[in-house]
């Protein structure tokens, strides 16, 4: 046998005990409870964050215009408005994730 077959043997060895090492090691555990408790926050604080920034908008020129509930009103249902349509893209953008994450997962099984 010469050194550069066996050289090569050896890295072949190597690579297939590093892919047999990955496919044993344990996968991160991810826990459900709070990731699912991550994403409920964040939807929240997008309802809430539009309807302070249209709040803040609305009183803010009702007190330069000095009329002070129209604009009010307005800028905080604007800002309602803007907030769920966010958390509808967020809820939409978690499904679409979870869809994948199943179909990987089926895909292993076939």
């Amino acid at each position: 046998m010469s050194d550069d077959d066996q050289k090569q043997r050896m890295a072949q060895l190597e690579a297939r005990i590093e892919a047999a090492k990955k496919a044993q090691a344990p996968k991160p555990r991810v826990d459900e409870h709070y990731s699912q408790a991550n994403l409920a926050w964040r939807m929240v604080i997008e309802l809430v964050a539009g309807l302070g920034i249209g709040f803040g908008i609305g009183y803010g020129l009702d007190s330069l215009f000095g009329t002070l509930p129209i604009l009010l009103l307005l800028f905080t249902l604007l800002g309602l408005a803007a907030g769920v349509k966010t958390m509808l893209r967020s809820a939409q953008e978690i499904q679409e994730q979870k869809l994948a994450e199943g179909a990987e997962r089926d895909d292993e099984r076939d």
